[in-house]
């Protein structure tokens, strides 16, 4: 058992590092104005990491772990990657959650606050397949949702988020969970992450997995 589950997560981890390199390739041979950006030190970067890197995970999470857990990956990895993506392309000035939720009270919807409502929904689409009692579904969403947050709020350089991801991604991959291992594998191998939660949905509810 422990051996198959070993080389489901080596699958995965292949399948979504050769997926999210090939896209990000791919993208970048197509250059889009919108899906670029000139970061704090004035320097030209690119936002096409965020789709390769969903890419790579729905993938690569599809290669390992049950059915149930291979359908909350791809559920809450692609319900991410929407908001990130809305985020990315509609976002404005405003940064942090008191300046979302203080737009949303006075019934204004921010692109913040449909990626903090969107992410939040997905955790407990997620939960739900995952788990059998309320409690722990909540506690599931709280898992996905937390960990989707925590990477958006460090990466606020290079490297930084993918590395979050690995260390996050650990636990469940030690444990057991195969499917850890795809959003593990597409961010090691794509260049740079800029702005994407939703390649830890798929860690976070690996490590929710194991809650009981």
């Amino acid at each position: 058992m422990i051996e198959q589950g070993a080389r489901a997560a080596v699958v995965g981890s292949g399948v979504a590092a050769a997926t999210a390199r090939a896209v990000y390739a791919g993208l970048r041979r197509r250059r889009r104005p919108a899906w670029e950006r000139v970061n704090h030190a004035g320097r030209p970067v690119d936002l096409y990491a965020g789709p390769a890197v969903a890419a790579g995970t729905v993938l690569g999470a599809l290669c390992a772990g049950p059915p149930r857990q291979r359908g909350a990956a791809v559920l809450a990895v692609l319900a991410g990657a929407a908001c990130g993506a809305y985020d990315d392309l509609r976002g404005d000035h405003r940064r942090g959650f008191r300046a979302h939720l203080g737009a949303l009270r006075r019934g204004e919807v921010t692109s913040g606050a449909v990626k903090l409502l969107g992410i939040g929904a997905a955790g407990l689409a997620a939960g739900a397949l995952l788990k059998e009692r309320p409690v722990d579904r909540l506690l599931a969403a709280v898992v996905v949702a937390g960990a989707a947050h925590t990477v958006n709020l460090v990466d606020v350089r290079p490297g930084r988020a993918g590395l979050a991801v690995q260390v996050l991604g650990a636990p469940g991959l030690a444990r057991g969970v195969p499917v850890a291992a795809a959003p593990m594998g597409a961010a090691v191998h794509t260049p740079s992450v800029l702005d994407l939660p939703s390649m830890i949905a798929c860690v976070a509810f690996s490590n929710s997995r194991r809650r009981t």
